[in-house]
């Protein structure tokens, strides 16, 4: 496989090697298709994310959360979050 890169892509490779960064031109090129990689795994796994809520919302499952309703949210969360925390405590009492 023959690949051209720009005069700025081959500067900044060649700037790679003379620093020690890289051992050579197809260390550039591994290592550019191991970041592409890990952000494709990364991509993938939020599109399955998002298709997995837009199914719950589509069961009636969860709601859809406005600007208007954060301030709710935010409070119920809080809510939980201090019942936890006093019934770990109560539990810690207890032990």
């Amino acid at each position: 496989m023959e690949v051209q890169l720009t005069a700025d892509q081959q500067a900044f490779v060649r700037q790679a090697i003379a620093s020690g960064r890289l051992n050579g031109e197809e260390d550039a090129v591994r290592e550019a298709l191991a970041f592409w990689e890990e952000r494709e795994r990364t991509r993938a796994g939020i599109l399955a994310a998002v298709d997995k809520a837009e199914a719950s919302l589509a069961r009636g499952e969860g709601r859809i959360v406005a600007e208007l309703s954060m301030h709710d949210l935010a409070g119920e969360v809080k809510q939980r979050g201090r019942a936890r925390l006093a019934a770990s405590r109560q539990f810690a009492t207890t032990s």
